[in-house]
């Protein structure tokens, strides 16, 4: 699916109908995508994130209509309903709603395991930093994007112990694909995100979270510095730097990601988190 984010602009009616559709999901199908996705950020920057009363179910679904068939997008990864980590989560979106400093929402709740926090937030963050590549793949491309970089001071390349033994430099479009779809099997993975009642994490637990927030990080490094002009033309920077700072603000509290790994975004970082 292509599309053209740039062009589209938010009108009342399609905020009107947006906000209709996210009560009535089956609804949402009726929206132009290009609409969708503007007027998404556009209610996103004026209104609670989400907007107040409408539920993330219905959000995700809305979101999941544009980008379903972006093969850069992942369907959410859920939690299931009555388990405790789905009352974690649900205990996090509440403090995120609430308009608490982030870096009081990031603490771990009294009386909380710290495992499982941390496994929501990895799989909460999995869920909001594919959404934003999302938005920009389509100018992310082999021309736009032949090495996996951040500007001309830092390159990453991809190893996974598999197809890539040794670190490869790729497009970043492929680097990305690879990325998510490596995240997407570790998450996947009872013996390391384990759901069910009574079974423990494995001993490595959060070496692995490290490893995946670290990888993770690369998207903000490669969106901000070579595709924030397209972020700005969407009207989504708001929504993005608060993502950031949620997630800088959890990795910081609990160690999660070596400081030098961050130099990238060092001065931005300080800019907007300080």
């Amino acid at each position: 699916m292509s599309l053209m984010l740039r062009s589209v602009q938010p009108t009342i009616w399609n905020v009107f109908w947006l906000q209709s559709s996210l009560f009535q999901p089956n609804k949402a199908q009726k929206l132009n995508p290009q609409q969708t996705i503007r007027s998404i950020f556009w209610l996103l920057q004026t209104t609670k994130c989400p907007p107040r009363g409408v539920p993330d179910e219905a959000m995700a679904l809305c979101l999941g209509q544009v980008f379903s068939k972006d093969k850069t997008f992942r369907p959410r990864k859920r939690f299931e309903p009555g388990t405790q980590r789905f009352e974690l989560y649900k205990k996090a979106q509440a403090s995120l709603k609430s308009g608490l400093d982030l870096r009081k929402v990031v603490q771990l709740p009294e009386g909380e395991g710290l495992s499982d926090w941390i496994a929501v937030h990895v799989v909460d963050f999995f869920n909001r930093i594919n959404l934003i590549y999302g938005t920009v793949s389509e100018y992310c491309t082999e021309r736009s994007c032949p090495i996996m970089s951040g500007g001309l001071r830092y390159e990453y390349r991809w190893q996974d112990g598999d197809d890539y033994r040794k670190p490869t430099k790729l497009p970043a479009l492929k680097y990305m694909n690879l990325m998510m779809d490596w995240i997407e099997s570790l998450i996947n993975d009872e013996d390391i995100f384990p759901t069910r009642v009574g079974v423990p994490f494995p001993k490595n637990f959060h070496q692995v979270c490290k490893k995946i927030l670290s990888r993770l990080f690369r998207v903000f490094v490669h969106v901000y510095i070579h595709h924030f002009d397209s972020v700005c033309s969407m009207g989504a920077e708001a929504h993005i730097n608060t993502c950031y700072k949620h997630y800088y603000f959890f990795i910081s509290e609990f160690n999660l990601i070596d400081h030098s790994e961050l130099e990238p975004l060092k001065e931005m970082t300080e800019k907007i988190c300080n």
